[in-house]
């Protein structure tokens, strides 16, 4: 077979090559999500050395939760694979590329409106893979979620977010990929480098103005109110010399009550967001049974999304809110920030370098089916996607164990600040709260998780008693 292989035309060798590889990724995938399966089934019951932390309820909840999850992943990625695979034998590509050739010649657009033509196919590509990641999506909100007790979302509520991120996406997205494709196209031999400086530039910016700008167009941000945990956080964050100028907590819960934090903002300008369904405190989901007041001009919102509970008494406490952030600005205080950064910029510039290699051989876009023309998009999606791919794979890989290690950094440092106790408590209440399985197969961890698994974050904190 290899020899037959090396008999091909080189364009029909690299699109093999293409082709089986993605293939091999999506089997080795497979193989650790039945492996992760197999743990769901067989650990029925709660560990010895989890018995102290986790209830036999709790823990059939999580083991059904995650199994369900599992299942639903392994067919839509079967899904996922299979459609990927049926558009590059069935020269899906350069047909939508035709589309969007004779939409803009419609318009008036002559072939030489290259960048005319690449936003008309991006569109189409773009809304193409929303329809068909729709019932998908619809599915593991309404079905899978639903049934977990997570899923806060109306379906005209879930719709009108989809419409509102698809907008948004574009708007971003199509003047971005028009100046990329411009630069592209006038830099001459260096235009990977100005290529490479203007996606740095775009990524600074989208840091900078997304949690002001863009994510309030989707969730309510209100500033967290003068009180005990507003000091107390303002007051580690000078212990640490960190820049706070503002906290926000968001509404995740009209979404759902999975629960989150994180902090945003370059230089002397951090703000850090809270998740309402962290706070135990502020959580609408800890308020079943109260009696509601009257409705309010934000209460618009509100009723677009259920306001049934479906678990009491979510989010940490005070102190472990705290000792949560403690994790969170351990990563400022050590540099993982700035070191994600370094790294994800000096792999932008070594792809981009690369891409100047490969942009001139022919037989890479007849590989695709593009025989008689070379558009520069579609050249980067065949380098950056199909290319790349076995590059990005090991990427991902060790990005996942740097991370893990980031992890571990991050948890000794709040241990360090004297928040080992509250930590430990919140790392619990957190699993629980998002219904986590604190029993995974080595070798699925390893792969996938960039989080450290519950007990060894647990055990690298130490014999921590609990209240």
């Amino acid at each position: 077979m290899f020899e037959t292989m090396l008999n091909l035309p080189v364009e029909k060798q690299i699109f093999y090559a293409v082709l089986g590889f993605s293939w091999t990724v999506y089997l080795w995938e497979a193989y650790l999500s039945y492996r992760q399966r197999r743990t769901y089934r067989s650990t029925t019951h709660v560990p010895q050395e989890l018995g102290k932390i986790m209830d036999s309820d709790t823990f059939e909840k999580s083991r059904l939760y995650q199994l369900d999850k599992s299942n639903f992943s392994f067919w839509s990625g079967l899904y996922s694979e299979t459609e990927g695979t049926l558009i590059l034998l069935l020269g899906g590509i350069p047909f939508l590329w035709n589309i969007a050739g004779s939409l803009t010649t419609r318009f008036g657009f002559t072939p030489e409106h290259e960048i005319t033509q690449s936003l008309v196919f991006l569109t189409l590509a773009t809304l193409f893979s929303a329809l068909t990641g729709l019932p998908w999506s619809l599915y593991n909100t309404f079905v899978i979620e639903e049934k977990h007790g997570f899923n806060q979302q109306t379906l005209g509520f879930f719709l009108k977010d989809a419409m509102k991120k698809f907008v948004v996406t574009q708007c971003i997205l199509l003047p971005v990929t028009s100046l990329l494709l411009y630069i592209i196209k006038i830099g001459g031999d260096y235009f990977f480098i100005y290529a490479w400086l203007f996606t740095l530039a775009v990524s600074l910016v989208l840091v900078t103005i997304y949690a002001d700008y863009i994510a309030p167009l989707f969730d309510k941000f209100t500033p967290l109110p003068e009180g005990e945990l507003k000091t107390a956080i303002e007051d580690m964050a000078k212990s640490i010399s960190f820049p706070l100028t503002k906290i926000y907590v968001v509404e995740g819960s009209k979404r759902s009550s999975h629960s989150n934090a994180y902090f945003y903002g370059f230089f002397k300008n951090k703000r850090i967001v809270l998740f309402d369904t962290l706070l135990e405190d502020y959580s609408p989901l800890n308020k079943a049974g109260e009696p509601q007041p009257e409705e309010t001009e934000s209460d618009e919102t509100i009723n677009e999304s259920k306001t049934k509970p479906k678990n009491k008494k979510q989010g940490c406490n005070n102190q472990e809110i705290l000792a949560v952030l403690g994790h969170e600005l351990g990563h400022w205080k050590l540099g993982h920030t700035v070191k994600n950064i370094v790294i994800s910029q000096m792999n932008s510039f070594l792809c981009f370098s690369l891409f100047a290699v490969l942009i001139g051989r022919k037989e890479l876009f007849v590989a695709f089916g593009f025989t008689n023309t070379q558009p520069t998009l579609i050249g980067l999606m065949i380098i950056f996607q199909f290319i790349f791919s076995p590059y990005n794979e090991l990427l991902s890989f060790c990005l996942t164990v740097l991370s893990r290690r980031f992890e571990f950094q991050a948890d000794a440092f709040a241990r360090g600040m004297g928040k080992a106790s509250q930590l430990y408590s919140a790392l619990i209440k957190l699993n629980k709260d998002n219904l986590g399985f604190p029993v995974a197969d080595w070798l699925f961890s390893m792969w996938h998780y960039s989080h450290p698994p519950l007990l060894e974050r647990l055990r690298a904190l130490g014999n921590v008693k609990q209240d």
